[in-house]
């Protein structure tokens, strides 16, 4: 099997964060400062990255303004010749820091909404006054013309507000909406009964997102990831398993997608021990599930092997109790049952969020 050269690079700086979102998706035992990699080592990985045809660096967390050489990575990185994403909160930006990145050659800003008004947005992400805080950035970023993309996460608590949500993607400027429906990897799964959206939610926001992409086009580019348990077939992890991407966490671990460590019997190894290029090509762990030959039925068979590669892995082994297995949201799987049961007991009761402690 031919094996691609990866096209974009996640680097997840830093777990630290001043939110403390319910959703998050980071893992359960999150990555002190202490272990953090340093300055020279990141700028390291980024020029490995640039040398083996990576396209796209994304700058996340956490909250990448945690670190204090934020603007530093962001100029090396930009030096060697990568598009430049920074993923944020927008706390702990300011417009003096927003002029060091642009002057550093930070191409693209990616900011998060967790609600619509103060009341809802601080609630989900556990910060008073952080909804005022990222109105103004936002404005900031607009100002200075660099391209925005605003990055709702929608769930049962929110969706209700796709609509506004829209409306203010519009009226802050930005180029692109991500509506990304809550996907339950790490703390998530600590929040699927209070997060999980309806059916009807469900429905309602295929529709909703459907309309304002054809009333908005020109204006307003949407990515739209559906809720994984309404569907009857899985999204393809990543593009497929170590074929588009790669993550580098905040202690140097790498790993083919954000929630793989969640598979104990893979051994993800780090870039301190072995180069990026070794790691992407040549790692046990990155060619598990690479391609389609380790398919069980009926992935094997299936028409939609090469659509979706049998779905996320770390999503069947969560519900499965099998990273192997067909992914149980696909309706072909013989797990699928677990789904549907899942989604009744989530639906079918209200919960309490569960803030997550940040390191």
């Amino acid at each position: 099997m031919t094996i691609p050269a990866p096209i974009a690079l996640l680097a997840e700086l830093t777990h630290r964060c001043p939110l403390s979102c319910p959703y998050c998706s980071n893992p359960l035992e999150m990555v002190r400062k202490s272990t953090e990699l340093d300055t020279g080592t990141w700028i390291d990985v980024f020029l490995q990255a640039a040398d083996m045809g990576v396209l796209q660096l994304h700058l996340s967390g956490g909250e990448p303004a945690s670190r204090r050489d934020l603007e530093d990575l962001t100029r090396a990185a930009s030096n060697a010749g990568l598009y430049t994403n920074l993923i944020t909160s927008g706390i702990g930006l300011t417009p003096r820091r927003l002029d060091a990145l642009e002057a550093a050659g930070l191409d693209h800003v990616q900011l998060s909404l967790q609600g619509t008004n103060a009341e809802l947005a601080d609630r989900i992400g556990g910060y008073k006054g952080g909804f005022e805080r990222k109105l103004a950035i936002a404005r900031d970023i607009k100002e200075r013309g660099l391209p925005l993309t605003l990055n709702a996460v929608m769930h049962r608590q929110n969706l209700d507000d796709l609509d506004r949500t829209i409306e203010m993607a519009v009226e802050l400027g930005a180029r692109r909406l991500e509506v990304a429906c809550v996907q339950f990897h790490g703390w998530a799964t600590k929040n699927r009964a209070a997060l999980m959206p309806t059916r009807e939610q469900t429905e309602a926001v295929k529709q909703t997102v459907a309309a304002a992409a054809r009333r908005l086009s020109g204006i307003l580019a949407f990515d739209f990831v559906p809720p994984d348990y309404h569907a009857d077939y899985p999204k393809a992890c990543m593009g497929g398993w170590g074929s588009a991407g790669l993550n580098v966490i905040p202690d140097g671990t790498v790993l083919p997608c954000h929630a793989a460590q969640s598979i104990p019997h893979l051994t993800f190894e780090k870039v301190q021990d072995r180069s990026l290029s070794d790691i992407w090509y040549k790692s046990p762990a990155f060619n598990a599930y690479r391609g389609t030959d380790w398919m069980p039925e009926p992935c094997r068979s299936c028409e939609r092997k090469t659509i979706d590669f049998g779905g996320c892995r770390c999503q069947a082994l969560a519900i499965a109790g099998d990273a192997a297995a067909t992914d149980p949201v696909c309706v072909k799987s013989k797990d699928h049952d677990k789904v549907r049961q899942l989604l009744d007991d989530a639906t079918a009761r209200e919960e309490n969020l569960i803030y997550r402690v940040n390191p």
